[in-house]
């Protein structure tokens, strides 16, 4: 089994968190996860993972509550659309969220 994690800044008190294991080429696990720095802790904004056993999205709130869509799709196609999505839109849910608009 292969691993590979990451974290990667994204702008100020932003970014992005990727791990992922795959064996025999195929993606077994994986989250990918938009963090955000609020007094002095990190904070998950909007995180793909694939826990339960299907691949879906969570979207935070500042209180910690969250929303959960499910994902149709294999969980290779589910972490490459996340780490798109992340990379595209990261500003817009980072505002969204600190001011209090997300999800």
């Amino acid at each position: 089994m292969a691993e590979k994690s990451y974290t990667r800044a994204l702008g100020e008190d932003a970014r992005k968190r990727h791990s992922h294991k795959t064996e025999r080429g195929i993606v077994i696990d994986f989250i990918v996860q938009l963090e955000v720095m609020v007094r002095d802790a990190w904070r998950p904004v909007i995180r793909y993972d694939c826990a339960h056993d299907f691949s879906h999205i969570d979207r935070y709130n500042m209180d910690g509550k969250q929303e959960k869509d499910h994902l149709e799709l294999p969980y290779d196609d589910a972490m490459t659309l996340a780490d798109e999505d992340i990379d595209l839109n990261w500003e817009t849910y980072k505002t969204r969220f600190l001011e209090g608009r997300f999800p």
